[in-house]
């Protein structure tokens, strides 16, 4: 019998709390290896007058686009009002996400200060608070996140992220000393294969010396990667990528997530049906479909795929399933809302939860840290998921 919304979500509150009350903060996690700090910014349209914030912002994108499109041929000047700058980039906020539900973090990326690359830079220390262990091997990237209604656009400046190498990894901690770690996890998170030169080369290492000598059942360990948006990468780079992929998930189950446009991509390069609601299918039945495809084609455990209302995903038990999402037509920060989703279906995957919670459970922490501009606790995504909000 098929349970209601309501039904899902109150069945992941009730195994979350219990997961958090007994097991999570045993729950170990080798999460990175990026880092940014991000400078949240609006575009200023028209000035009321020179005060900070006295302004009207650029509503949305389409608006910021015109704007700089109507630049051609003349050059504008665009002002960026900056409203706050935070530690970012993919990994520590999935990381910190996980951190603060209360799973055991170990966090391993460019956190470190320009001068020192092994001291933590003071802007991640409330991240580091969250998590049991930060290695700093670099210092971070730089992003401006330019925040509109309906979407963000990140200004990213990556030159700091390309350092994080197997050989470094090796250099740093030793064979034994990434195996170690690796072995206390139930999950290991890796992101931004985009941005960062490095990460084949850290999946390989994984691969060949460490993960293949492991149990693949032991701890019911998992690997979650998000490639993160492929847009500027090749199709040959992105099929090098997939069979990686599938090499990983031949070592320990992989879950991939990504986003609707990310999907379209990664659907037409490894042979699944895309995204396709041009029949009247409604999202969540055409987005489940596509969970499906691409992961009968990839041929790896699990895909997740999230658009801003909701999320589908689909297992190699035969499993799919699609949770209409909380969805915010005003969210007070958007920066970080597909991290955040990553940080609790991964979370929710530790905790042994069905396919359906675990979506739940990504979309209440996604949905709570877009109202409230923080990651939540487990008791605050527990309440969340209680009293779920319809979507705008």
């Amino acid at each position: 019998m098929e349970r209601s919304r309501a039904e899902i979500a109150g069945s992941a509150a009730d195994a979350l709390e219990a997961f958090a009350r007994t097991e999570a903060a045993s729950c170990g996690a080798l999460v990175g290896f990026d880092g940014f700090i991000d400078t949240i910014a609006r575009v200023v349209d028209r000035r009321r007058s020179l005060a900070p914030g006295d302004f009207d912002a650029i509503a949305d994108i389409p608006a910021f686009g015109a704007r700089v499109a109507s630049a051609a041929g003349r050059s504008s000047n665009v002002e960026i009002a900056v409203t706050e700058r935070r530690f970012g980039g993919n990994g520590p906020l999935l990381a910190g996400a996980m951190g603060q539900l209360g799973a055991r973090v170990t966090y391993i990326g460019c956190v470190g200060r320009e001068d020192d690359a092994r001291a933590l830079d003071p802007i991640f220390e409330p991240f580091a608070a969250r998590c049991h262990a930060v290695h700093s091997i670099a210092p971070p990237g730089l992003t401006d996140a330019l925040e509109f209604s309906d979407g963000k656009v990140m200004l990213g400046k990556p030159a700091n992220v390309q350092r994080p190498t197997w050989e470094v990894l090796r250099a740093r901690f030793g064979l034994d000393g990434v195996r170690e770690m690796v072995r206390g996890t139930r999950v290991v998170g890796i992101v931004n294969w985009v941005m960062m030169v490095g990460v084949e080369g850290i999946w390989r290492g994984l691969i060949d010396d460490v993960l293949s000598g492991m149990e693949r059942d032991a701890a019911q360990r998992r690997v979650f990667l998000d490639l993160c948006d492929p847009a500027k990468r090749t199709d040959e780079d992105i099929a090098r990528a997939i069979g990686l992929i599938r090499e990983l998930d031949a070592v320990c189950p992989v879950t991939l997530g990504l986003n609707l446009a990310e999907s379209e991509r990664i659907a037409r390069v490894a042979g699944a049906e895309p995204f396709d609601d041009s029949h009247n299918a409604a999202l969540g039945t055409a987005v489940r479909a596509t969970a499906e495809s691409i992961r009968a084609a990839m041929g790896i455990e699990c895909v997740v795929v999230h658009p801003r209302q909701g999320a589908a995903a689909a297992d190699a038990s035969g499993a799919s399933a699609w949770f209409d999402g909380p969805f915010t037509s005003a969210p007070k920060l958007s920066t970080g809302a597909g991290d955040h989703f990553n940080g609790g279906f991964a979370f929710a995957q530790c905790g042994g939860l069905g396919l359906e919670e675990c979506l739940a459970a990504a979309c209440g922490v996604s949905g709570a840290y877009v109202r409230d501009a923080q990651s939540p606790t487990a008791e605050r995504l527990c309440a969340f998921l209680r009293d779920l909000p319809g979507p705008d």
